[in-house]
């Protein structure tokens, strides 16, 4: 008479509970290598979308972005390490330079777009990790990125001078064409905002002053 399984035993409990493990491993693995592609499709869509934001070229179809990056981004270069895009918008010649730093919880991280002077911003887009809904997170509306434009980076120096900074509060020498407010209620995350700017776009100085150079050759 052969001997009847145990299922209380604990080898028995072992054994199945490895046998679990192993195959909801091996159907994870299977359905994270079959999402895989579509995963890199979209995180490259969600940076055209970001570039394109920067542009002021907004609230386009998921499927229309390709095919609208492709029509304004002219080429994507790499000098020292940092890379920036050529970009035409009716016409007329833009960079658009990426900016990373820290906010009050977490990255923030966005693109801001210039002229073919190298020094006026045409427009910007942020947008951050884990910041605090209805105050820093708000670093990624409209209203926040739209005071951008029409701003001046750099002073006569080439230092950066455009600045986050508290409604109402007064710095000697910053000036109405590099000042911009910072959010009400979020000053470490403006305060990240103001700190990933200056260091982000100081380093970009010399290839904007460069192509503004070129464009006006």
């Amino acid at each position: 008479m052969s001997k009847k399984l145990n299922t209380n035993s604990n080898l028995y409990i072992i054994i199945y509970a490895a046998l679990m493990v192993v195959i909801v491993a091996f159907l994870l693995a299977f359905v994270s290598k079959a999402l895989q592609s579509r995963s890199e499709a979209n995180v490259k869509i969600d940076k055209m979308s970001q570039i394109l934001a920067a542009l002021n070229i907004r609230d386009l179809d998921k499927a229309d972005v390709e095919a609208k990056y492709a029509e304004v981004v002219k080429d994507e270069a790499k000098t020292d390490d940092l890379t920036y895009y050529t970009c035409s918008v009716d016409g007329q010649t833009k960079y658009v330079v990426p900016v990373k730093g820290m906010g009050l919880w977490g990255g923030i991280w966005g693109y801001v777009a210039v002229n073919d002077d190298g020094n006026t911003i045409y427009g910007a887009y942020f947008s951050h990790e884990s910041e605090t809904a209805g105050l820093g997170a708000l670093i990624n509306e409209l209203p926040f990125q739209q005071q951008f434009q029409g701003k001046q980076i750099y002073d006569a120096q080439g230092d950066v001078a455009l600045s986050v900074v508290k409604i109402g509060k007064k710095i000697d020498g910053l000036q109405p064409e590099n000042r911009c407010d910072a959010l009400t209620g979020a000053t470490l995350t403006s305060d990240g905002v103001d700190q990933m700017l200056k260091s982000s776009l100081g380093k970009y100085q010399h290839i904007l002053n460069g192509n503004s150079g070129a464009a006006q050759d």
